[in-house]
């Protein structure tokens, strides 16, 4: 049985006379046996203490009897051996160091959310934000799924780093969480100066939600500020240790590792995250070249493009559903695919062209065997860790299966290199844009980078050659795009066409003898082919462009072959938020030779204001 109870509390509370009160709590606990930190302030108490249970229960009694620490309330926890060396009992300006004036959670707290209603709200899949207050090493040995941290070392740097979360969230609701709850206290009023909405703190913390709730939607252990380390859902103290030279907390596959060496050094101590970083990504390069050598789509195969049904088309015939989303082809074309047998229904058999099909539903469209044509395989990672990938994607390389591809894509290369994940793109380059991509690795961590880019709070600069001279330095395009392709499948700006509104702004580089110039791009919308329809429609169409030609001609190629001449446009530089530490990540991608301005030109130009960065 453990033989040694512990005890985690606080309470803000207005306290005084707090020399007399220290004396007589150090002599309680000696007399007692007990072990611990009692920190004690005019803002009130906060203690981790140790011992049998009779003594913990009769220092409970004795701080309840002092005013204001009537509602005392404790978290308790077993441990089969004494986690603190000594007895302490301290006065202290604050008793969680925040260094922000004007906070004061005894009178201005925050709505208090109690273990079990996070758990329901979790359950129904509420969207909300948990936001981790903690600190980087307690994240690093557990925290809830999906939980947003900050990349904090100290709860004192919580103020600043709070100043990058995403602005959307100060309308939506926000759970903080930290070990026992203190540090939300302070953390919660703070962020409702700055602004926030609809703040709620786990009352009780990580601990309380421990005990009433166990394990559900949490992963890992809880870091705890004794010689224990960790303890589980259970509240039971686990395996992990911590290396006495960086203090890093180490799971037991840290202690597995050879250059865990007690006391003197762990793997943490060594850690190079460039080295690293470099180490995995040479390991995906050699994934790519295998997966891509020869090209996945260089033998025939048969394939299943899947058909979602949308609202729109609840009780349709699937031939006029087939015909309202793929307006480009003719319905003649479909009839003849349904009549061979080519649509599948949801059960895998044949669907008619008459059958009534329900919004939901998924149909297969079968794919015949054939070779796809070559695309460009050099894929060039620059960033990966669990949450995102950014690469720099070349040209040309379609993103997504359709049309002539289906296993020569982006999409379905890096399925095959990071299999059994399926990163996710986060965002669309046409398959003769080269230039920075960015994937989430999980349907998770899409989830929470995709408000970013809906929003528009991403930052994306493009470099684009075009033919003419805009006569401005700087101008910008609103004209609003359309919703569906046309009958070659690309967009227009024809007011008829149900357009999307759209608007991109632009900075001359340079002006070329050739008369051509090069241009920045940064749309603040993100509409199909945009930058390339803005600049068409203004009489600039971009160089190489096989759609969009001189004149407001369209071509009829929307994938050029190796070789040709490029299409040049460019996502140049790529700036959003982490979706785990809310880091602002700023990315910048090598440039083609296409560019091929006097360098003092990209070097000494302004920057422009990054509105939407």
């Amino acid at each position: 049985m453990p033989a040694f109870t512990n005890i985690a509390a606080y309470q803000f509370a207005r306290l005084g006379n707090l020399k007399p009160l220290r004396e007589r709590l150090l002599a309680h606990c000696k007399a007692a046996g007990l072990k611990g930190t009692i920190l004690l302030s005019t803002e009130g108490i906060n203690l981790f203490v140790a011992g049998g249970r009779l003594e913990i229960d009769d220092l409970l009694a004795g701080l309840c009897g002092v005013p204001g620490l009537e509602n005392l309330a404790p978290k308790f926890s077993e441990s089969a051996e004494q986690p603190f060396n000594r007895m302490l009992v301290r006065i202290k300006k604050e008793i969680i160091a925040f260094g922000v004036e004007g906070i004061d959670p005894a009178a201005h707290p925050s709505p208090k959310l109690c273990a079990t209603t996070l758990k329901q709200w979790l359950d129904e899949g509420r969207p909300i934000t948990l936001l981790d207050t903690r600190n980087d090493y307690e994240v690093k040995l557990g925290t809830f799924k999906g939980a947003r941290s900050l990349g904090i070392d100290h709860f004192r740097e919580f103020p600043e780093a709070s100043k990058q979360l995403p602005a959307a969230l100060r309308d939506e609701p926000v759970v903080m969480f930290c070990t026992g709850g203190i540090r939300c206290e302070k953390a919660g009023p703070f962020l409702e100066r700055e602004g926030f909405r609809q703040i709620f703190q786990l009352d009780g913390g990580i601990l309380k939600y421990f005990e009433e709730c166990g394990g559900d939607h949490y992963e890992g252990e809880c870091f705890v500020f004794d010689q224990r380390v960790g303890v589980d859902p259970g509240l039971r103290e686990t395996t992990s240790t911590q290396c006495f030279a960086c203090l890093t907390p180490l799971t037991a596959d840290d202690q597995r590792d050879p250059r865990f060496r007690p006391p003197h050094a762990c793997p943490y101590c060594h850690r190079d995250p460039a080295a690293e970083m470099a180490q995995r990504l040479a390991s995906r390069h050699e994934a790519i070249r295998r997966a891509t050598a020869p090209l996945p789509g260089s033998r025939p195969c048969e394939n299943l493009r899947p058909i979602n049904v949308p609202a729109a088309c609840d009780g349709d015939a699937l031939l006029d559903m087939l015909c309202r989303i793929f307006g480009h082809v003719p319905r003649a074309e479909w009839h003849r695919k349904c009549e061979a047998g080519r649509l599948l229904d949801p059960q895998g058999l044949p669907a008619d062209a008459a059958r009534i099909v329900r919004a939901g539903e998924r149909y297969l469209r079968l794919i015949s065997a054939a070779i796809e044509p070559d695309v460009s395989a050099a894929i060039r990672l620059l960033h990966e860790d669990e949450a995102i990938l950014v690469l720099h994607k070349p040209a040309p390389l379609p993103m997504h299966p359709g049309g002539r591809y289906e296993r020569n894509t982006l999409q379905s290369i890096l399925a095959a290199v990071y299999a059994p994940q399926s990163p996710r793109s986060l965002h669309r380059l046409d398959a003769n844009t080269t230039g920075l991509v960015a994937f989430a690795r999980t349907r998770h961590f899409a989830r929470l980078l995709q408000p970013q880019f809906a929003a528009g709070s991403v930052g994306k600069t493009y470099l684009a050659r075009v033919q003419g001279a805009p006569a401005s330095d700087r101008f910008a395009c609103d004209l609003s795009i359309s919703a569906e392709p046309g009958a070659l499948g690309a967009r227009t700006t024809d007011a008829a066409a149900a357009g999307l509104p759209a608007r991109t702004e632009f900075r001359v580089l340079a002006r070329s003898s050739d008369g051509t110039a090069l241009v920045e791009a940064r749309p603040l919308t993100g509409r199909t082919n945009q930058i390339r329809v803005h600049l068409w429609r203004m009489g600039f169409p971009i160089c190489g462009d096989p759609a969009y030609l001189p004149d407001l001609q369209l071509g009829g190629t929307q994938t050029l072959p190796p070789g040709a001449p490029p299409l040049c446009l460019h996502a140049w530089k790529l700036r959003f938020a982490h979706p785990l530490t809310g880091e602002r990540l700023a990315f910048e991608a090598e440039c083609p030779a296409w560019v091929n301005a006097d360098p003092a030109c990209l070097l000494d130009a302004q920057p422009a204001e990054d509105g939407n960065a």
